[in-house]
C-alpha cells in the first residue's frame, strides 16, 4: 500500500494518482537510462539515450510544479506498470551478445516505456482540461509531445540498426 494513499473519489482525486504514478515511472527511468546507455553500442543510441535522460529530469521538474500548486506530495505511488515495463526490458537487453542486436533491444523497450507514458501524459493532460487547468494542460502537452518526439527518434535509429541486427550472425 501507498504511504499516501487515498480513496479516489473524483477525477481531481484520481489526476493526484497519475500524477504520482507518472513521477514514480519518471524517478525509474532517470534511474534506468545510465544502465542502457552503458549497454548501447551505437554512438547515435547512446546520445539520443542522453539527451532523453535530460529531459526526463525536466519532465520531473514539471510534474514538480504541479504538485506545489496542487500542494500535494509527488511520492507516494509506486508505478508498478513501469517497474515491469522495465524489468521486461533489462532481462531482453541481457540475452543478446550480438552489438546491433543489444542496441535492436534498447530501442525495442525505450519505444515501450515511451509508449507507456504517452498513454499515461495523454490521460492526465486530458484530466487537466476537464479541471479547468489549462497551465497544467500546456505542462503536460510539453512533456506529452517530447516522448513523442522521443519515441519517432528511436523509430529512425532502429531503421539502420534493425538491418544490423538482421545481418547478425
Amino acid at each position: 500500500m501507498a504511504l499516501f494513499s487515498m480513496d479516489v473519489e473524483n477525477l481531481q482525486q484520481l489526476f493526484v494518482e497519475q500524477l504520482r504514478d507518472l513521477y514514480d515511472g519518471e524517478q525509474q527511468i532517470t534511474e534506468a537510462l545510465p544502465k542502457l546507455i552503458d549497454k548501447a553500442n551505437s554512438s547515435q543510441l547512446k546520445a539520443a539515450l542522453q539527451e532523453h535522460l535530460q529531459v526526463t529530469r525536466q519532465q520531473i521538474s514539471r510534474l514538480d510544479q504541479i504538485f506545489k500548486q496542487l500542494g500535494e506530495r509527488a511520492s507516494g505511488e509506486t508505478c508498478k506498470g513501469m517497474k515491469g515495463v522495465i524489468a521486461e526490458g533489462d532481462s531482453l537487453v541481457s540475452k543478446s551478445n550480438d552489438p546491433a542486436v543489444t542496441d535492436a533491444s534498447i530501442i525495442t523497450s525505450a519505444q515501450r516505456v515511451e509508449h507507456y507514458e504517452i498513454a499515461g501524459y495523454g490521460t492526465v493532460k486530458t484530466f487537466a482540461r476537464q479541471l479547468g487547468q489549462n497551465a497544467w494542460v500546456q505542462l503536460l502537452s510539453q512533456t506529452l509531445e517530447e516522448e513523442k518526439e522521443a519515441d519517432h527518434k528511436l523509430s529512425q535509429i532502429a531503421g539502420t540498426i534493425n538491418v544490423r541486427a538482421r545481418e547478425a550472425a
